[in-house]
């Protein structure tokens, strides 16, 4: 009755399920790993945002690799600002820190605005100073409030050197005079006098207060969210489950038709006559 199952059909639909199994339960795994990594990401920013800002120098220099565990770490330098070393980075939407698409889904692009921030003992630091909308000319450099002059005193969040692979944000080469693709001190260090701490400052207050029309501060991250990763999993394994349960269930199918196949063939065959028995005369 189960001689179907070694048909090319029933194998190549064994082997299969044998092989989506294994590779399901490892996708679920994946994705909890990502919901795990998520917790624990927020974790950090949320500490991070917490604690009381601590000198900037005190924490990076330059060609330091940031630890993850700085993330949106609170930091404060003082220093002049150095607009005439001031870029800006391109294709921002209004909040885009660039760790997703630079696409900006449908809203306003413009800049962010970079401004090296010059510190007592010689060394200078980027700060994201906000974001501008673009203007009419995209190869022109735009029009820019400048910050305060003279020494100030800054707040905001240390962030690391934008990379491709962090934000998806691909280099360019051929752009328009001080304007950047991505944040990154080791790229701006070569045009600048001073050397620069590694990774740059996401500015959240100044002191004394910069005047009107500044740029817009960026957002501090949302770390409540911990995604859909946990959901993903647990259908990963579901879909696991189901495959053995849904290979069953066509078994039994097949079985049944077959059946209900021999059956109609028993029905309909020809019956053979009885044997005549012979009438006495």
């Amino acid at each position: 009755m189960y001689r179907f199952l070694w048909s090319r059909q029933w194998v190549f639909l064994t082997l299969l399920g044998l092989v989506m199994i294994p590779v399901m339960i490892r996708l679920g795994f994946w994705q909890l790993h990502r919901h795990e990594h998520r917790v624990a990401n927020n974790r950090i920013i949320a500490t991070a945002l917490k604690a009381a800002p601590v000198p900037v120098e005190s924490v990076t220099h330059p060609g330091a690799v940031l630890p993850h565990s700085d993330l949106y770490r609170s930091v404060s330098a003082t220093g002049r600002f150095d607009t005439a070393h001031e870029v800006v980075a391109r294709h921002r939407t209004a909040g885009n820190d660039g760790s997703d698409d630079d696409s900006g889904g449908g809203e306003e692009i413009g800049y962010h605005v970079i401004t090296p921030l010059v510190l007592a003992d010689g060394r200078a630091v980027l700060v994201n100073r906000g974001w501008i909308p673009a203007g009419d000319d995209p190869t022109a450099f735009p029009k820019i409030t400048p910050p305060p002059s003279g020494e100030v005193t800054v707040t905001g969040r240390l962030r690391p050197d934008e990379t491709t692979s962090e934000t998806g944000i691909h280099n360019r080469k051929g752009l328009p005079d001080r304007q950047v693709m991505l944040i990154s001190s080791t790229t701006e260090a070569a045009d600048m006098p001073e050397k620069l701490l590694s990774g740059y400052m996401e500015l959240v207050s100044t002191t004394p207060k910069p005047g009107p029309h500044q740029p817009n501060l960026i957002g501090a991250p949302d770390h409540s969210s911990i995604g859909p990763h946990m959901a993903y999993a647990i259908q990963w394994w579901l879909f696991s489950a189901m495959v053995p349960v849904g290979w069953v269930v066509l078994l039994r199918r097949e079985r049944a038709e077959r059946i209900e196949q021999r059956k109609k063939a028993a029905g309909e065959a020809p019956q053979e006559p009885e044997d005549a028995t012979p009438v006495a005369v």
